[in-house]
């Protein structure tokens, strides 16, 4: 992306995405490579289907071709022809919105196309509810690496880790021997979304684990704290792959295990979920967590179906009986049956 886009026909449009990349999201707001991959694939897929349907290369494209239209038709076919949920259809238009108040800063002459197609909506979902495992399953989760192999062991310092501090699977495999504090106020220093750091405390078991698998090791601060075989880090579908051993394995304990679908999302939500029921406060555990909404944390209380019952225990029904409530005239029965 260092050298300039230029050709005889194009218009400023293939100026402004490059920059858009370079001067905005990686120099100004200096964004993670997440966000630039995702953003990036958002465009290479936009721009494809824009060249097939205007029959125009991308490099020809104008501005004022990124019509409502155009928007509109390329989230009916990320929905219809590639079967993207609704939350990736709402990632694809954020970075598209993202781009267009960036150009309309730059070019003021499209800037009536750009406000149409800024006004496109998200589109509503329902929210599942958060599925966590309880803690004996947790246990049994923990306890099924076999500790006599390399991989064994590491497997167990690593779904101890991430349970205790909730990591995303991202965060946690990045974590490197440095980043961890095994003192007497032992802690892990975790790197997360939008290059922000938070510190999470380790439990003393936890810093136990890690301390004897660094002791066999013999790991340099600046080495992974979870490699693979090669020494390189771990990947997503490597955590996965071993998660899913360890699931077989915990099963035969825990047969419950069985009943529901395990990932590295459903322990993080587990942690969330046990630091509620232990009586954290919601605020403490979007510290630990790294949520940027409150209203992600609180989907915690939503979820706990056994707060709601102690709750209900603890509220007696009263004796006396709540008469039915009746619309005073015809308009208010029609608003009320909507």
């Amino acid at each position: 992306m260092s050298k300039r886009l230029s050709h005889p026909s194009s218009s400023n449009f293939a100026t402004l995405l490059q920059e858009f990349f370079v001067e905005r999201l990686m120099q100004q707001r200096a964004v993670s490579p997440q966000t630039i991959a995702s953003y990036r694939d958002t465009f290479r897929l936009f721009l494809q289907f824009a060249q097939t349907r205007l029959r125009k290369p991308p490099v020809d494209l104008a501005l004022s071709d990124i019509t409502v239209d155009l928007v509109l038709a390329f989230l009916r076919h990320l929905q219809d022809d590639r079967h993207n949920c609704a939350r990736t259809r709402n990632a694809r238009l954020v970075a598209i919105r993202s781009f267009l108040k960036y150009a309309a800063l730059k070019d003021i002459s499209a800037l009536a196309v750009i406000q149409s197609t800024l006004a496109i909506p998200m589109k509503r979902f329902d929210r599942r509810l958060v599925g966590h495992l309880s803690r004996d399953e947790i246990e049994a989760l923990l306890a099924a690496p076999d500790p006599n192999t390399w991989c064994g062991q590491r497997d167990r310092v690593l779904f101890a880790t991430l349970y205790n501090t909730g990591a995303r699977v991202s965060e946690l495999i990045h974590l490197r021997v440095g980043d961890v504090v095994l003192g007497k106020a032992p802690c892990a220093h975790i790197h997360g979304k939008a290059r922000k750091q938070r510190t999470v405390p380790l439990w003393r078991s936890t810093a136990s684990q890690i301390k004897s698998w660094l002791q066999r090791n013999g790991a340099s601060p600046d080495q992974m704290l979870f490699p693979n075989r090669s020494g390189n880090p771990m990947t997503r579908s490597n955590v996965t792959a071993r998660l899913k051993l360890a699931v077989q394995t915990a099963t035969r304990r825990c047969p419950q295990l069985s009943s529901h679908p395990v990932s590295p999302h459903v322990i993080r939500h587990s942690t969330g979920t046990h630091l509620l029921q232990s009586g954290v406060d919601l605020s403490v555990i979007a510290l630990w967590l790294g949520h940027e909404s409150p209203a992600t944390t609180h989907m915690y209380v939503e979820a706990n179906l056994a707060m709601k019952e102690r709750a209900l225990n603890a509220l007696q029904p009263p004796h006396s009986k709540i008469p039915r409530y009746r619309p005073p005239d015809r308009l208010m029965q029609f608003l009320e049956s909507l």
